[in-house]
Order: C-alpha cells, then sequence, then structure tokens
C-alpha cells in the first residue's frame, strides 16, 4: 500500500519554512511521503529540509512588489499555479494539504478547496497573515502558533504551538551559563531577511557596556548584505569580537551558547527562544501591517523572560542599559532563562502532526 502524502505549501521567508520542514521531518519519520509547494524564493530556504521531500516549485505572485506590469500579470501567473496544483493533485491524491502562509501557498490551497481535499492553515504569528486570512473560512481546520491568536468571526483556532527545526528541540532547555567573568556571547537577530535597525543600534549599544563587561563579549551578529561591511568596520574599530554573517546556519548552536538575545519578535524567533531557554531582548516590527510581531512577543515579555522596546523607543542608550541589567545579574539572567521554558511547547510538532492524522482519518 501507498504511503499517504502531505503536501506542505509555505512561502519565501525563515518564519514560513522552518516551522514547515519541522513538520515535514516528523511526518517522514511516521512513515509519510511529503511534498514541499513553494516558489523559487522560498527554495532557498530548502537546502535543511530532508532529501526525502519533494520540492515542488509552484508559479504565484504578490500584488506588493514590482511595478505596474508586474502587478498586472499577477492573477495570470497565480490562475497559472493553481491549475498546475490542480493537475498535480488529481495524479498524485494528497492525502492532506497544510499552509504556512505566504503568497506561495496560495496555489496549494486554491487547488485544494477546488478539489475539496482535507486541508488546514498554520498561523504562526498572533495575527493571520494575508494568504491564511483569506483561507481561514475556506480549510477545514487552523493551527494556531501563538495563543491567543486573533481570528475571524466564526473560525475556531486550535492551539499546536511553532514546530521548531529537529535541531533546535533537541537543545530543548539546554543548560544556561549565566553571565559572568568570562567570556560570553551576544546573539543578534533580524529574521531570516536580516534587520537595517538592529545593524544601526546594536553595535553602538554593545560598545556602550561597561568596561568590565565588554572585554568578556562576543557578538553574533545577522545583517542584511548591504549592512555587513559597516557592522563589522564597527565592531572591528572599537575591538569589539564579532561575527558578522547574512544568514547563520547553525542558530541552534549560537543561541544555545548565548547568553542574551537581541532579536525581531518573529514567530519562529520565539519559539526557538521557549524551546532552548534564553534571555531576550525584543524589537517588533513596527512596519508589520498587523503588528504580530508585538503579539508574538507578549508571551515571554509576560513571563519575565524577555525585555521589549518598541522600535519608536530604541536608541542606543536605552539599549545597552538593557542589555547591562541582564549581563550585570547572573541571578536576573538565569531566571528569564528559565521563564522563557514555561512559554515553550516542545510537543508543538505532536500536536499539528495529530492534526494531520486527523485530517486524514476524515478523508
Amino acid at each position: 500500500m501507498t504511503a499517504p502524502l502531505l503536501v506542505i505549501a509555505a512561502g519565501g521567508t525563515g518564519g514560513h519554512m522552518f516551522p514547515a520542514q519541522a513538520l515535514a521531518e516528523h511526518m517522514l519519520a511516521q512513515g509519510w511521503r511529503v511534498m514541499l509547494s513553494t516558489d523559487a524564493r522560498g527554495a532557498r530556504y530548502t537546502g535543511a529540509f530532508p532529501s526525502d521531500v519533494v520540492i515542488e516549485q509552484v508559479a504565484s505572485a504578490t500584488f506588493a512588489r514590482g511595478g505596474a506590469a508586474a502587478k498586472l500579470g499577477v492573477p495570470f501567473r497565480i490562475a497559472g499555479g493553481v491549475l498546475k496544483a490542480v493537475m498535480d493533485f488529481r495524479r498524485l491524491k494528497p492525502a492532506v494539504v497544510v499552509g504556512f502562509g505566504g503568497y506561495p501557498s496560495i496555489p496549494a490551497l486554491a487547488a485544494a478547496t477546488l478539489l475539496k481535499l482535507p486541508r488546514m492553515i498554520h498561523e504562526q504569528n498572533g495575527v493571520l497573515g494575508r494568504v491564511n486570512q483569506l483561507f481561514a473560512k475556506r480549510v477545514d481546520a487552523v493551527a494556531c502558533g501563538t495563543w491567543p491568536t486573533e481570528l475571524p468571526e466564526g473560525v475556531e483556532g486550535f492551539h499546536t504551538g511553532n514546530p521548531v527545526r529537529a535541531a533546535i528541540a533537541e537543545r530543548h532547555a539546554a543548560p544556561y551559563i549565566a553571565p559572568g567573568d568570562y567570556p560570553m556571547q551576544i546573539l543578534v537577530l533580524g529574521g531570516s531577511q536580516g534587520a537595517r535597525i538592529l545593524s544601526d543600534v546594536v553595535p553602538e549599544a554593545v560598545s556602550k557596556l561597561p568596561e568590565q563587561i565588554l572585554r568578556h563579549i562576543r557578538v553574533s551578529h545577522q545583517a542584511r548584505a548591504e549592512d555587513e561591511d559597516r557592522v563589522n568596520a564597527f565592531y572591528s574599530e572599537h575591538g569589539i569580537k564579532a561575527d558578522v554573517q547574512t544568514f547563520f546556519t547553525d542558530v541552534p548552536d549560537r543561541m544555545s551558547e548565548a547568553q542574551l538575545v537581541v532579536a525581531r519578535s518573529g514567530a519562529s524567533t520565539v519559539a526557538d527562544l521557549s524551546i532552548i531557554g534564553r534571555p531576550s531582548i525584543l524589537v517588533p516590527l513596527a512596519a508589520a501591517i498587523r503588528d504580530e510581531q508585538t503579539a508574538n512577543a507578549r508571551g515571554l515579555v509576560s513571563a519575565d523572560a524577555a525585555v521589549m522596546i518598541p522600535e519608536s523607543m530604541l536608541d542606543a542608550d536605552t539599549l545597552s542599559e538593557h542589555m547591562a541589567a541582564v549581563l550585570t545579574n547572573p541571578q536576573a539572567a538565569n531566571a528569564m532563562a528559565r521563564a522563557a521554558l514555561t512559554v515553550g511547547r516542545p510537543d508543538a510538532t505532536d500536536s499539528l502532526a495529530a492534526l494531520v492524522e486527523q485530517m486524514a482519518e476524515r478523508r
């Protein structure tokens, strides 16, 4: 008997792709076949996916990018992607289709809706993204990574938590070395695309730390490609040991070794912090239309595991003060690390997989 097929549809950012990867890893281990439906942008994040996952690139588009001519072509590109997905699904007969958000997930979800296949969406943030909002009333279940999640009237959400990659899950509750008179790590993450404001503010904030702290500090800083050289130059000019890269492939290792994390509050970053258990200073993305990153941060902040600084209040002096408060107080830092673990859902992948199994059984 052929193993059931799970189709995962996800957009082209780490926030969508990391939980998708976690579900793929789990379902393969349960004997399922897995196909990932994404676009060329999303395919860049598939390097760590298990080799048994079939990667299917589909045509999709968004009105948020490109000029007038590109926008005119959006409906035709989406329609082409949906048509191809319908043809593929008729041939492959997936047992369940799961969308993780992002416009590249539109073709697979639309095709599953047209063919009346079992389908669900997973929303990582505390507010539904545009694509998930579009499909929320057209799917059989809405799984929520952040709780509570704002949902349309009449839509019930299932709090599964946000699945994390196996490399993160393996470091659940990794022992935390509190700040002290020895080498210390600060990890700076701006999401999978980096964050310019963190590149503008964090290096100066680090340089303003008291000398007794600064001499022990090493920084791992994720920066946009266009910011990499100037961030590197600043750290070098101020004698600060730093590793600046556009993308870290070993975030689980770096987060486990960190005494403090300074980051955006994307859903995946928040989930990773709550599984490994690390103190953090979170700067929600102000440009987020639905302010979902503020919603994401609330759990860690309410648990006293994180400090949240709105972008409008972020400057080098303020950030440096908060960093010093953690790095000079081992007892408080330890308490923050433990508190982060109380927010985590280490069973998130199991919970989401159980929903997938239920969908398949209904079929």
